[in-house]
Order: structure tokens, then sequence, then C-alpha cells
């Protein structure tokens, strides 16, 4: 994990961006917003392309990528899945671990730290050696560490003389860690910096607070960093006993796009997966338990009030999901023109923005509706946010705003397989989440074929307006009534959100 992207982690908190495929991990798909189609890459054209206008393509949705996914097993046990491009010269190879906080059982933060730490030292090697090792071959390495998954990556030229040093290193970081004792003091100094700055950040303090309420002792109750309490004591020996354990050839999915031959593929995952420890895949999760619905505040001397109502959704294999990730779409999880948008901040200013998820994990992730808003308006906006929620479970989408929605994913799919990092971060979700090869393909397929009914129907399977649990973080201030809904509000929301 790089410095940058465990900052990031620090200040988003308990919050989570979903991939359309992954649960929090920034898979190219979508992060850890929620459910719709997945944003990407800009797409470079191919040689001898045309451009096409925007009148022609009004009326048709783009080509999908034809994704040929090949799969098979490692002598020691890894899931590979490999789609074998040859338009550029290099290769994305992702190792996806059920190594992430769900399994940090009595030491909160443990998984964090150890993907943190992997890339800290090998034999011979310390941090800036390591980094060094990666940009002379012109390789890119990555990882990170978040609920369901802990992830590493690497990006190099196939070109033999560049691919074979940039593996060696791989495997060894990934298979083979020091865990420095220098490094582990200062990656545990940044967590502690984080937990610091998360006291003076109100959205912070409500999503740990938040999750903590839905989940209770259950493994997706914790902040994924760990906690003040929970990170100081953390020795290096429970490091290398939770790499070992977790980081075992039986417990990862191998994802490989790019150019390379069948052989050539094979050869890549005997070569990472027999680096790893030995090992089975890391037993399943219990399920959660039903939470108590209800609400909760958080003082905090502020300008504007965080909102944030969730329940309990869906696992990520769950069958209703093209059906809800449509209805979500529609109520808030499509940015401006959603139910949510629509109705809080474009007819009464109440918001700078509002959005509503699911995030699919291993074992029944959140569904969430997060904003904020004038503190002075805020058990109003609350109350709108919740009967918007209940009406649109009695009534579901119009005909109009169905069509919208399917128009909208039919367009930005195809962003979904626009690039090798963006398949092979699929291409590790459809292994870890146990998906058939033809997800894609089939989710785009039930999107398109939903219906109204089918919405309302399991909507109302998975959600309830009455049993939310609800965090609140602001001030306690004397409320005003919401202004009437109009075409022109007189008031508009604040600036930037806060924190």
């Amino acid at each position: 994990m790089s410095k940058r992207t465990l900052l990031g982690l620090l200040i988003t908190g308990a919050l989570i961006a979903q991939p359309l495929l992954a649960d929090e991990a920034p898979a190219p798909a979508a992060p850890e917003a929620t459910t719709a189609a997945p944003a990407a890459p800009a797409v470079k054209a191919e040689r001898g392309s045309n451009l096409v206008s925007l009148k022609e393509l009004d009326s048709k949705a783009p080509a999908r990528r034809s994704l040929n996914i090949q799969t098979w097993n490692t002598a020691e046990g890894a899931k590979v899945l490999f789609v074998e491009a040859h338009e550029l010269p290099m290769f994305d190879l992702r190792l996806t671990f059920a190594a992430g906080s769900s399994q940090d059982q009595n030491a909160p933060g443990i998984a964090v730290l150890t993907n943190a730490m992997l890339n800290e030292g090998v034999k011979g090697k310390d941090v800036g050696a390591i980094a060094a090792g990666f940009e002379g071959l012109g390789a890119e390495f990555g990882n990170g560490a978040y609920r369901d998954m802990a992830v590493a990556s690497l990006r190099s030229l196939s070109a033999v003389d560049k691919r074979e040093p940039a593996l060696k290193l791989f495997e060894e970081v990934t298979g083979k860690p020091t865990f420095p004792a220098d490094s582990l003091a200062r990656i545990k100094n940044q967590l502690l910096t984080g937990f610091e700055y998360q006291k003076q950040n109100p959205g912070s303090l409500a999503g740990k607070e938040l999750f903590s309420k839905l989940y209770g002792n259950h493994p997706y109750g914790h902040p994924s960093e760990g906690t003040e309490k929970s990170i100081p004591p953390i020795t290096l020996a429970q490091l290398k006993a939770f790499h070992a354990k977790a980081y075992a050839a039986g417990n990862v999915v191998i994802a490989l796009v790019g150019d390379l031959s069948r052989d050539e593929a094979q050869a890549i995952a005997a070569q990472v997966s027999g680096a790893l420890p030995k090992g089975p895949a890391m037993a399943k999760l219990a399920e959660p338990g039903t939470p108590a619905f209800g609400e909760s505040h958080i003082e905090f001397p502020s300008k504007q009030t965080h909102l944030m109502l969730a329940q309990l959704g869906i696992e990520r294999n769950d069958p209703d999901y093209p059906a809800l990730n449509m209805g979500n779409s529609i109520l808030g999880g499509g940015g401006f023109g959603s139910r949510l948008m629509t109705e809080v901040r474009e007819k009464r200013g109440l918001t700078y923005g509002v959005s509503s998820g699911f995030t699919s994990m291993r074992v029944q992730g959140p569904f969430m509706i997060s904003l904020q808003t004038r503190a002075d308006v805020s058990e109003g906006t609350l109350k709108l946010v919740k009967d918007i929620l209940r009406d649109f479970l009695a009534n579901g989408p119009t005909q109009k705003e169905l069509d919208d929605a399917k128009r909208e994913l039919a367009g930005s799919f195809p962003l979904s397989t626009a690039s090798n990092s963006d398949i092979v971060g699929q291409l590790g979700a459809i292994g870890f989440y146990d998906l058939p090869l033809t997800y894609l393909e089939d989710f785009m397929n039930k999107s398109q074929d939903v219906t109204i009914e089918q919405i309302k129907e399991v909507m109302n399977k998975h959600l309830s307006a009455d049993k939310m649990v609800i965090v609140t973080a602001g001030p306690t201030v004397p409320q005003k009534p919401l202004p009437p809904p109009t075409d022109r509000p007189a008031e508009q929301p604040l600036g930037v959100p806060e924190h």
C-alpha cells in the first residue's frame, strides 16, 4: 500500500466506495459511487480507427468488449483467470487475497498493516531499493487492504528481459517480505496521526459509528484501519503469522490480462503461486446479525450536519443484484437526475450532494444513503430523505426513469472493460466472489430486461424505510421548516461540503 493510499484510507475511515464487482477495492470497475456502472480511464483509439460523430452514437450503445476468460488452478490451489490481449506489449497481474480487515480477529488493523508492509523490505532490499527496482524496469507495483480483501498488483512490459526481473521482485514482495521494524514504527505513526485527524472529521466519526451500529461484533463492524488502542500493540511476529496464513496460495485469486500466451500465463501464475506461503483458503465469514434500527447523534461543532442512513443489504453473488443496481441508480446512485438529488438538492437546495448505494460483499454489505445539510434543517432533511425512500419502495420508478437508467448503463458499461487494468480488476472480483465467467454479459442483459415491477419487488425485499440505522453528526441547533419544492430554490446549499 502506497503512503498516499494509506493516507486516503485514514481520511475516508469507514466509508466505502463501491465498484461494480469488488467490495471496497479500487478496482477499475468503479471503492469502497456505489452501484452505478463504473467509470474508467479514457480509451485510446486503435490505429487506423475513425472518429464517430456524437449524432451517430445518439441512438446506439457503444460496442462492448467481448472477453474470452480462461481459468485454471495452480498446483498450490490458487484460482487463475486470464484474458489474452496483444494490443499493447505489456501485462497486468492482480492478486486478490481474502485478507481484508474482516480477518483481523482480535487485532483490528493487522490486515492493513500487513499489506502496507509488503513493499517495505525483502532480503537485500529496503523500501527505496524495491521502488527503484520496479521503476528501473518500467514496472508498477500497487497494493491495498479493505474489508473483504487485500490486493497486490503488477504492471510490466511483456518482453522477457523486463518481465522476468519484475516478476522476481514481485514474488519476493508478496511472498517473502521481511517486515522491517523501522518501517512498522513509521506506518504505525501514520495510522495514529490519521486517527487524530479523524477526531476532527464528523463524516469519519459518523461512518465509524454507523458500521459499529450496523454490524456490532461482526468482523465488518470495526474500522478497517484499526483503532488508536489496537494498532500500537501489534508486533512483527503477529504480522508474519498473519501473512503466512492470509497470503497463502490457497487463499488467492490470480488475475492476468495482457500480451501473454496461455503457456506464458500458466508459467507466471505457477511462479507467483509457488512463491507464496503454502496453505488453504480462509474460512467463510459468518452472516451478520439483525441490527437494532434507530437514530444516534454525535455532537460536533459545525455549520453542517452529516446524515447517514443504512441497513444490511446483499451478498455479492445475490441474484437480485442487477435489479437492485438499476433501482438504486434511479433512487440515488446515478448522480444528477436521481430521485434523491432532484428532490433534496435541485428542488430545495438542501445539500451539495446526496447518494445511495449497495456495497455488496462476501456476506451482507450495507445499503447506505449519505449527505450533508445545513444544521438548522437537518431534522426536516432526514425526514424528507426517508419519505423519498418510502415513496420509491411503494411506487417504484417511472417508465421514463427506468428507460433513462438503462440507456445510461448501456452507454457507460463498456468502460468497465475499456483497458487491461479495468479487465484485471473485473477478473479478480469474478474469481474472488465466485461469479460465473459470463457474469459481465449476464449482468448487462439482466439489467436491460428488468421491469418496474421487478425493481419494486427486490427493493422491498431487501429494504425498509422504517428499519434504518441512522447516525447524524453535527451541532444541536433550533430547526427551521424546509422550503417548499421549486425549480429555483431561494437558498442554495452551502459551498463545498465540510470535511
